[in-house]
Formats: C-alpha cells, structure tokens, sequence
C-alpha cells in the first residue's frame, strides 16, 4: 500500500528523501545557534545573542518552508531528532567561523538537491529551491562580512565590544 501511495506523489522519492535530510540539516541549525545565542549571552555579547536568535528563528522557517512543501506535493515530511549540538565555544570568532563552516555545509546540501532533483527531472523541486540557493548566498556573505570586521577590529580590549556593537547593522 505504501509503495502505490508513493508513487502517486507528485515528488519524486530521491527528492522528498533529501528534502528529509535538508529537514534536519534546518532543525540542527536552528538549535545551534540557539546555543550560540545562549553562549553569546553568557559572555556579554548581547548582540551577537540577538543575531543569533534571530538566526534560530530563520532556520526554523527554513525547515517548515521545507516540511509544507513536501507535504503540497504528497510527500512524507520527518519531524526531526536533534541531537549533538555544541554548547562550547572557545571565542566569538569561534562562534561566527563554526557559522560560516555550518552555512557552507548547507549551502552544498542545497546544491546537491538541485543537482539530483534536475537531474531526475524534478522541476517543481528544483524551482521550489530557487529560493534557498539565493537564501544562502546571503547567509554566507552576511558571516563572512562579520568575519571580515573582526579580523579588521581585532578582539582585543574594547575591539570585542565593538565587534558585539557592529553585529547589529545585520540583524534587520
């Protein structure tokens, strides 16, 4: 029952079984930088704390954007188990190069949907990634350009407030 139920889906089962996996790659986003936000939090740098919990919402849309369009095209969306989230960071550079590492990772993730997704004939989910692909182009320059700044402020003396201070022009 469950294979005809399948094969009726407007999606195709490489996809949505990606899509699953994109799911969770969201999900595990999403509670990281929550723990970035807290971690930001305890060591005074309140900004930073709210960028980051900005962040955990966003990747939170991300994943529902994700889970109802499985759902629109007859697919079976997973509510995800999350697991092994890092609370330790050794520095707010450190927060912000494990972001840049995390966004990179999704950003190849995203590729290889559309990859397998053009190359299985999925049109309505290559379309539907349009959207992320572009997502992430800003994702990752918004934590390069942070990183930039640091590396030119410096995170000595009152270069670490400055860097939580200029955090904020990214966080509309």
């Amino acid at each position: 029952m469950k294979d005809i139920a399948r094969q009726s889906m407007s999606i195709k089962v490489e996809s949505m079984d990606m899509l699953n996996a994109q799911i969770k790659m969201e999900a595990h986003a999403s509670a990281t930088y929550l723990a970035m936000a807290s971690w930001c939090e305890q060591n005074g740098f309140f900004t930073s704390a709210k960028f980051f919990f900005k962040q955990t919402e966003e990747e939170r849309a991300h994943m529902m954007k994700i889970f109802n369009f499985l759902v629109d095209t007859g697919g079976s969306p997973v509510s995800p188990e999350v697991t092994d989230i890092n609370h330790d960071y050794s520095s707010i550079v450190d927060v912000f190069e494990s972001t840049l590492e995390h966004e990179v990772a999704v950003t190849k993730s995203i590729h290889n949907i559309v990859k397998k997704a053009r190359e299985i004939g999925d049109i309505a989910t290559e379309r539907f990634l349009d959207w992320f692909v572009m997502e992430q182009v800003e994702e990752e320059n918004t934590i390069r350009d942070i990183l930039d700044m640091i590396e030119i402020t410096g995170t000595e003396g009152v270069g670490l407030q400055m860097i939580d201070n200029q955090v904020a022009k990214w966080i509309d």
